[in-house]
């Protein structure tokens, strides 16, 4: 498998929690896990897959730690490494559910990234994401909601890290 660093932005902790199980099931240590808050985004040289996790805030927003760890990272050449994203929402924020994950995959589609491990929605219910196109089955990528649907989670955490691993 790929050499892979985890990124996130936690406001709360769920968004940490949530990228260190990712870690735990991928066999990503901590010392490759990063809280954006306090990284230079040139660390994102050093990973060949970068995991991405943010939660929403507001009309659909990120947190706020991301905003100028994903400048730096917009200014990087990405050609050549994989994105894999993840976001915990709320979807009783039905025109907003995890959009931030929308807004990373908008702000980074030009770099240069591929961008790997699109996930469904299955069991939320919700009118609108910018994490995913109204037309497709699946989102940018996995998206969990542990305030309304945690019996979910750990099924989609394992869904998706499987996929990571075989696309990896």
């Amino acid at each position: 498998m790929k050499k892979i660093g985890i990124f996130y932005g936690s406001a709360t902790g769920t968004t940490e929690k949530t990228a260190r199980r990712i870690g735990s099931l991928l066999g990503v240590g901590d010392d490759h896990i990063f809280n954006v808050a306090n990284t230079a985004p040139s660390k994102s040289g050093d990973y060949e897959l970068l995991i991405l996790g943010t939660s929403t805030w507001g009309n659909g927003n990120l947190e706020d730690d991301w905003y100028d760890f994903l400048a730096g990272l917009e200014e990087l050449d990405l050609r050549g490494k994989e994105i894999a994203l993840f976001g915990c929402g709320d979807e009783t924020m039905r025109d907003t559910f995890c959009s931030g994950v929308g807004e990373l995959y908008n702000r980074l589609v030009n770099t240069g990234a591929q961008f790997i491990a699109p996930y469904d929605t299955i069991g939320y219910n919700f009118d609108h994401s910018a994490a995913k196109p109204e037309d497709a089955l699946e989102a940018y990528g996995l998206l969990l909601d542990d305030v309304n649907h945690p019996e979910l989670t750990e099924t989609r955490l394992r869904g998706w890290t499987n996929l990571i691993k075989q696309q990896a």
